[in-house]
């Protein structure tokens, strides 16, 4: 398939939430048509260098487009090199919490940003995403520069900084293209299993987005694709395993794991180290090394729970865990259909990934919420419990549609696992 018929295929019609979004934007930001806006029987919808407004919206409605919105648009007082430099610097001197691995890098970071190049669609929605999903924006801006100390960090040369701070800027496009209170900074803890249905989506949007529409390196459009992959093949949306995922993949999905560890104003880096390092094999230690090297010489902020509730909530977990396991096998027995034994096949790994990641982290241990470690140990009960709410949305969307005992039984397995730390 030509990149043209693919390109029609993903971008043929406008997308109602990226749409929308602009459109929130363009109330504050003059974003005008780049060129005339056509349908494909040739009908002209829109003029050039007229401003966007509701009135698009509507013309749009269900429209095939000769070619797609995004490619037609620009955002004539958007995102600019120098404007990111000033976001940056911003995070720079605000962000405590990251100032460890960002202020050593921070005067080549500010260098390198001025250089990046903004292709118009990404900027446009950069720019889109800055009027009217702040929070969004503003992750990207983490991203970018988490992304780009941590190269800068590992001994990267000028290419590799930049490459890795387009990734990190990039890497959530794909999260315009679906309504807002499904993304990443709002509500990743909170999606039920339809609204993740949702989200899992967006790093292959991503893809598409800047493989399509834009003139970045291929090597940037792998790694947007890439940021929820893990290398123990526990992540989404290919479960890619090892040497299937770039460098420059498991480079953004650190930063990114990284950050969403950090998204409580009540977390320190020292939280973001042991989320990162919960499962053992899920990221790159080339990488995890730079931060949890920062971090040691940070305070870990006391923990919010005495030691005998840690102690209660930890054995709790394993009794969790013992329970997961033990119904998994049981349903595992007998006939089951391929949709069944495809998401029990995927929650047994998934809850044995979590096992090695309690057996590892020493939460058995009597004494493991006594001490200087009651913080660590908090923080690593806490991981634990939200990935297993990430295992069963991952299985109840894995299994699809089954038989209605089936699909009680199996839904009946993933009410077992906590949505959260036990109250």
């Amino acid at each position: 398939m030509s990149t043209t018929n693919r390109t029609a295929s993903a971008f043929s019609t406008a997308n109602p939430h990226a749409l929308a979004t602009i459109l929130e934007a363009s109330e504050t930001r003059r974003i005008i048509a780049a060129t005339d806006i056509f349908d494909l029987a040739g009908t002209k919808l829109w003029a050039r260098n007229q401003p966007v407004s509701a009135e698009l919206q509507r013309k749009l409605l269900d429209r095939k487009l000769r070619e797609p919105l995004e490619a037609c648009l620009l955002a004539e007082d958007g995102v600019t090199p120098a404007s990111l430099g000033s976001a940056l610097a911003e995070l720079v001197e605000r962000e405590a919490r990251l100032a460890p691995l960002l202020r050593p890098q921070a005067s080549k970071l500010l260098r390198e940003v001025t250089h990046l190049h903004l292709h118009p669609v990404a900027q446009l929605l950069l720019s889109a995403a800055q009027a009217a999903r702040p929070v969004a924006f503003e992750h990207a801006v983490s991203a970018m520069g988490l992304a780009g100390a941590l190269m800068a960090q590992h001994g990267g040369q000028t290419p590799d900084i930049r490459l890795a701070m387009l990734c990190g800027l990039l890497h959530d496009l794909g999260e315009m293209y679906i309504a807002p209170e499904f993304g990443e900074a709002d509500a990743d803890r909170e999606l039920d299993t339809l609204s993740y249905r949702q989200l899992v989506v967006h790093p292959h949007v991503g893809l598409l987005l800047v493989a399509q529409l834009t003139n970045y390196p291929g090597a940037v459009a792998r790694a947007v694709a890439e940021h929820h992959e893990r290398l123990d093949g526990s992540g989404y949306p290919h479960r890619l395993s090892g040497d299937r995922i770039s460098v420059l993949g498991r480079l953004v999905a650190v930063a990114d794991a990284a950050l969403a560890a950090l998204r409580s104003t009540h977390d320190a880096l020292p939280r973001a180290s042991v989320a990162l390092r919960a499962v053992p094999g899920e990221f790159d230690l080339a990488w995890v090394g730079h931060l949890t090297r920062a971090a040691r010489g940070e305070p870990m902020l006391p923990p919010v729970m005495d030691p005998a509730d840690i102690r209660a909530r930890r054995e709790a977990l394993g009794e969790v865990l013992q329970s997961a396991e033990d119904n998994i096998a049981l349903l595992a027995v007998g006939d089951r259909s391929p949709a069944m034994a495809q998401a029990l096949e995927l929650a047994s790994f998934l809850v044995a990934r979590l096992r090695i990641g309690w057996n590892e982290s020493g939460l058995w241990h009597p004494q493991a919420a006594t001490g200087l470690d009651a913080a660590e140990v908090e923080a690593m009960e806490d991981e634990l419990y939200f990935r297993l709410r990430g295992v069963q949305r991952a299985v109840m969307m894995k299994a699809g549609e089954l038989s209605a005992t089936e699909a009680g039984a199996l839904a009946a397995l993933c009410e077992s696992l906590p949505m959260g730390r036990p109250a």
